[in-house]
Parts: C-alpha cells; structure tokens; sequence
C-alpha cells in the first residue's frame, strides 16, 4: 500500500504547497524550504484562505480547491495560525517577487490598550464641562474653606491618609463629591465609589464584604464612597452597621439632607459629620471663570495660553453665579450651554448669552425636606418679630416653589392666636377667613390673599399671654396629680349623684349682682396662677 501523501498547505508569503506540519519551518527560513509543489494561489482564493484547504500533490494539473467532495478540509494547527499572523503578510500573487522572499512588516493589528484609549477619548468628549473641570487637588478646590483650608480639619486628615468614617451633608452641587474623589486620589487605601441612586443595598453589603476578604488577604483597608446615602432607607443601612462599627471599611456618604432625620442613628454615632456651606456668589464666580478658561484651553493644539477674562464676561459671569442657588453644578451647566451657542471660543460670552441659556426652573425648596421647615420657621419669626417685609419674602419662596396654600394658611391661623392672640382679635377671625378664601379660590390667585393676611398679622400688635398660660398648664399637667374636679361645680345629672355632694354650695353667677367668692380650681392649685397680669 502506498503511503497517504502529506497533507499541504499554501504558504501565504510565496505561495507554493508545503507540508502543513512543516509550515512554521518553511517561514522560519524565509521560504528557502524545497516546496512540495510550486503552485499558486487559486484565481479569487486569498493565499490565507488556502491554509486551510488540503489538496493532493499532482505532476499534471495544479490543485484545485474541493468542490462537491465529502473529503472536509483540513485545519492547521491554531498556534501556526497565529504565528502566520503574527510574522507574515499577505503578498500579491501578482507580485513575483514578493512570491520569491519572505517580507517582514511591523503592522500589528490593532491592540487592546489602543481601543481602550480611544474608547476614553470618546468617552472624555462627551462628558459634560462640570466633569471636565472638575479639580483633581486640594489645591484647586474652591470654598469650603473652614473644613479643606490651609488649617481645616479634613484638610489635615487627607494629607495624613487618616480618613474616619464620615458624611458630608450639603446641598448641591457644593463639592461633595468632588472631596470624595480627592480623597481617592491622595488615599492608600483601596477606593471604592457607589451611589445609591443606581446601587441597591445588596450591592453595597457586596462591597462591604469584598472590602472585607480584601482586609485580611492584602492588609489594605478600602474607603468606600456612597452617593445619596440619605436614598437607603434606615432599616437599610442597619446592613451597614456591622462592617463600619468593627473598622473593616472606612464609610463616607454624601446627603443634601439633614443626617439626623435620614441617617440610621447608630451609624451616625460612628461617623464625623461635615456640614459643607452653600458656596457664595464670589466662589461660583470663581469657580466659573476657571471653568471658562479650561473651556478655551480644550481641544486645542498647541494648547493655547490662558486668555484674560474681559470686564463683560465678569459681569456675565457674576450675573450667573448670582442666580444658581450657591449650585456649582447647576451654574456650570447654564455656563456650558451658553459657551456651546457660541459661534467659536474666541467670541466674548455675554450677559444676553447668559440669560438665554438660564432658565431657573426650580426654587431651593423641599416640601419634605429640612428647608421645607426653615423657611415656614423663617415666615413664623419674621411675623413675631413685626417684619413684614421678611414674611412676605419667605412666604413668595414658599408660595413660588409650590407649596400648598392651605399649609401656608393653616400655619397663619396658628400664628394669630400664638402671636398676636389678645392683642388684636381680629386677626384670629381674619387668618380664618384667608383660609377659608384660599379654599375656594386656589392656587396660584390666592397668593395677594396670603400676602394680605402675613402683612396684617406682622404689623398688628403681639401678645402671647394666652400662648405662655396654655404652657404653664401643660407643664403642671405633666408633672403634678391629677387632682379631682371640687364638688360644688361638679355636674349631678342623677339622684344619686346629688346624694354624693355632687353640685351642692355652686354659686349660680348670673343671680348675683357682684363678684361671688367661689372657686374653680383644685384645692392644691387655689393659688396657681397661669395668665400674666
């Protein structure tokens, strides 16, 4: 029996068959090995493509590719696939003398950091200009100078890498955030970033448990930063307790609001709380005036140098950061949307390309929040205090964010009696009667009623002599006996009653023509006085 002829491959670099266990060699000595068969590629059929058919040696006709053959071609090896891959090109089978030498290139195909980079450029393009300027350093951070200044406590615990468990409480867009991503990059410890908008509870206990087994595997502790904390419920965060209170993690949330109402209590007893102030007007103007030279710089090559701000775009500047709530956030996107509408970088922004662009939509205003609360608190105090003109703004900050009227109403008829109670009585009547108008007429008419009724009741005369009696009682109420009705002003119903004493020595005022000695209150109590004189 005749041995079985080998099985051939056609060298992708001069085209002839050789030997498919003898290929890597024949590339390996720049196709100097004798060939099989001196045969070309097939009209149409790259050389590539050949590898992977077999065909059988012929002295008469040249090999043919299979057609309507149950013979299944042959695979070459993976590792000699890519090793032609990685050495060889393809040549023309034109090209004579490509098919008589072995041509090394230094063409690689695309490798994975370049299509991660490129995905990142594309990524960094989109981004919006709150991200791109957003600073790296304590350096560049703006405000907030009582807690990152040259001698503010978190300052001096991120420059020792000595982070406790925090929450920053603040309101938006004053860098809470941006401090945590500050920490992340000064830090040793391993950091981890979450946010509970787009994390449930499950995935933040997942990370407290790897943060865990990384502990005890490497000795590195992990930082990890939840956004929106105040979003898990407290039952929620008992899940996080555990982990914080043993130190296996480091915590730091970020709420815009009040930790004591949002914040499971145990967990915030192992945390440092640090209140970020709303930014002023002269910060976000700063922090706005960088942020429109970085815009300048971007994209361009060379970069270009800094380009001073003129006058205008100060006072447009200036008019922005006045109207963004002490919001950096908010500024920087108005401020971004104004730049974008410009023909090119190097046209001056203007007040008018400002206000285009900003259109206040919403009031610092949360009808269930902490400032939902203060301002009512602040409406309440300024009435007390005779200041219409201050009860009038706080009830146009309620009013224009929202708030329901009747709230506001209700709140007023409280104040008549509270503040100005025997004082004037009709503003009790008149609180009433705002009420019962902003009933039927709605909103948003009804606010010259409100405005009408705050006035009345801020510049009438005050009085709190009911409000402090009715306070003495409930103090005596709270801590005293509950001593027994007298029984000469005890009602006697039935017989028996009368029998007992009930009712017998009352004085029936009306029969007298003058004062009666009788008295009303307990016997312990015959002396207690509750109203002032």
């Amino acid at each position: 029996m005749s041995p079985e002829p080998p099985h051939q491959v056609t060298c992708p670099i001069c085209g002839n068959l050789v030997d498919a266990s003898k290929i890597n060699t024949h590339l390996d000595a720049n196709c100097a090995m004798e060939p099989l068969v001196d045969n070309m590629p097939l009209a149409g059929q790259s050389p590539l493509a050949s590898v992977f058919t077999r065909s059988v040696k012929s002295d008469k006709e040249p090999t043919a590719p299979l057609k309507n053959s149950h013979e299944s071609p042959t695979l070459i090896k993976s590792t000699e696939v890519a090793s032609i891959f990685k050495k060889t090109t393809i040549a023309s089978p034109d090209d004579e003398a490509a098919r008589k030498r072995r041509t090394s290139v230094d063409q690689p195909l695309p490798s994975t950091p370049t299509v991660k980079r490129a995905r990142k450029e594309a990524l960094a393009a989109t981004m919006p200009l709150a991200a791109k300027v957003r600073p790296q350093t304590l350096d560049g951070f703006v405000g907030q100078e009582e807690l990152v200044g040259k001698n503010g406590l978190l300052r001096r615990l991120i420059k020792a890498d000595k982070i406790p468990s925090m929450v920053l409480w603040g309101g938006p867009g004053c860098g809470k955030t941006t401090l945590a991503r500050i920490i992340s990059k000064t830090t040793r410890s391993r950091f981890v970033e979450l946010s509970a908008t787009s994390h449930g509870a499950a995935d933040v206990k997942k990370a407290f448990d790897e943060a865990r087994g990384h502990l005890s595997l490497t000795g590195q502790p992990t930082i990890i930063f939840i956004d929106e904390i105040h979003r898990f419920t407290k039952v929620q965060q008992d899940l996080f307790l555990p982990y914080v209170e043993q130190g296996q993690i480091t915590l730091i949330g970020a709420t815009t609001e009040n930790p004591s109402f949002k914040v499971n209590g145990a967990l915030l007893s192992r945390c440092r709380v640090f209140v970020l102030k709303q930014l002023t007007m002269e910060e976000i103007t700063s922090i706005l005036g960088n942020a429109l030279t970085r815009w300048r710089q971007l994209d361009s090559e060379p970069p270009s140098e800094d380009t001073p701000i003129s006058d205008s775009e100060k006072e447009a500047l200036a008019f922005l950061a006045n109207f963004s709530d002490g919001d950096a956030r908010s500024a920087l996107n108005t401020l971004e949307i104004a730049l974008n509408a410009l023909d090119t970088k190097e046209d001056a922004l203007s007040k008018d390309a400002v206000k285009n662009a900003f259109q206040k939509s919403h009031l610092l205003y949360d009808r269930n929040g902490e400032e939902h609360y203060n301002i009512i608190s602040a409406m309440h105090k300024s009435i007390r205090g005779s200041d219409a003109d201050a009860a009038l703004y706080w009830l146009g900050r309620m009013f224009e964010a929202g708030e329901d009227p009747l709230y506001i109403a209700r709140r007023l008829v409280r104040c008549a009696s509270e503040d100005i109670g025997l004082a004037d009585n009709h503003a009790l009547p008149l609180a009433v009667a705002a009420y019962t108008a902003c009933e039927k007429i709605g909103y948003p008419e009804c606010n010259v009623i409100l405005a009408q009724a705050v006035v009345y009741l801020a510049e009438a005369k005050k009085s709190v002599r009911v409000y402090k009696a009715y306070g003495r009682v409930r103090e005596l109420i709270a801590n005293a006996p509950a001593y027994p009705v007298p029984l000469h002003i005890r009602n006697a119903p039935t017989k028996l009653m009368s029998n007992l004493g009930y009712g017998q020595g009352y004085k029936y005022n009306p029969d007298f023509d003058g004062p009666i000695d009788q008295t009303y209150l307990p016997e312990p109590l015959l002396d207690k006085k509750f109203l002032d004189p």
